[in-house]
């Protein structure tokens, strides 16, 4: 019987899989990678833009701007170093089993601040792909750190759109 319940429990655990930890060596390529792109602020956001102008759309400081005359600014500046510093502070969590509850804190929290705002899944993928293309570009890169961060944007979207449907994880 005590066999049956500890196989219900890992059962449940793995038909969760974004709420396992990443696996150490994941969590020490994200660390890594993301270490050494955390400081390009600007230049992070401004690649998100070039790439997917729709999404400076939903800026209403930026909208129907040119990227080139708001990229200087410090309302750019400051939004671009909220963006990283959330990030940064996701992938500090990443890998330390009491922080779990906090990472999903601060997802249900973005999730539900850009459903307010009419953010749709699409366009958190379309930052999703031009983060990636600037972190391929700006690290080494291979198969293992690239799924690294599939892991770890896995573990992020899963909370982020269920909260984005209405629906935070709890």
């Amino acid at each position: 019987m005590k066999f049956l319940i500890l196989a219900l429990c890992v059962a449940a655990v793995a038909a969760d899989p974004h709420w396992l930890m990443l696996p150490a060596n994941e969590v020490a390529a994200v660390k890594d990678t993301w270490n050494h792109i955390k400081h390009d602020e600007v230049a992070i956001l401004e690649a998100v833009f070039k790439a997917y102008p729709d999404i400076q759309a939903r800026f209403p400081k930026f909208a129907g701007k040119s990227l080139d005359s708001i990229k200087g600014t410090s309302a750019f500046a400051i939004h671009a170093s909220r963006i990283v510093s959330f990030f940064s502070e996701y992938i500090s969590f990443l890998g330390v089993e009491n922080t779990q509850p906090a990472i999903k804190t601060i997802l249900n929290e973005l999730g539900q601040s850009h459903r307010n705002r009419g953010v749709t899944k699409a366009q958190f993928e379309e930052f999703h792909q031009a983060l990636m293309s600037y972190l391929k570009s700006h690290n080494m890169w291979n198969n293992d750190v690239n799924h690294a961060w599939d892991d770890a944007f896995d573990k992020m979207y899963f909370v982020v759109f269920s909260a984005l449907e209405g629906h935070p994880v709890s």
